[in-house]
């Protein structure tokens, strides 16, 4: 898993993940929504994630840095956590502001593998 200085942006491989808008998340331990939004700003980068019926429909933020892979033909991106870390992340709540990505960046840069 990346640092947390890496947290938010792809890894090398990934720098140009394409449109990625619809896939479907998959975490370690299965399916948990699909892609509403990416951004690819320089270490700024991110997914928003529509969890559906999963987590009771909440939008939830993932830093770009704990994507594995990406799956193109099968419309899916897999990432490097399970559901749990995503269901007890810092919760959020529409604001993209430094003082959320600081602690979000801090919560992902200790999981995955």
């Amino acid at each position: 898993m990346p640092t947390d200085v890496t947290i938010w942006a792809y890894r090398t491989e990934l720098m140009d993940p394409g449109d990625i808008g619809g896939y479907s998340i998959h975490a370690v331990d299965g399916d948990i929504g699909k892609v509403d939004k990416h951004d690819i700003e320089t270490g700024r980068s991110r997914l928003l994630v529509s969890t559906g019926p999963w987590i009771f429909g909440k939008t939830v933020m993932l830093p770009a840095g704990v994507i594995d892979r990406i799956d193109h033909e099968n419309r899916t991106v897999h990432v490097a956590v399970t559901k749990d870390d995503i269901k007890n992340a810092p919760e959020y709540e529409g604001t993209d502001d430094d003082a959320y990505r600081s602690q979000l960046g801090d919560y992902y840069a200790g999981r995955g593998g």
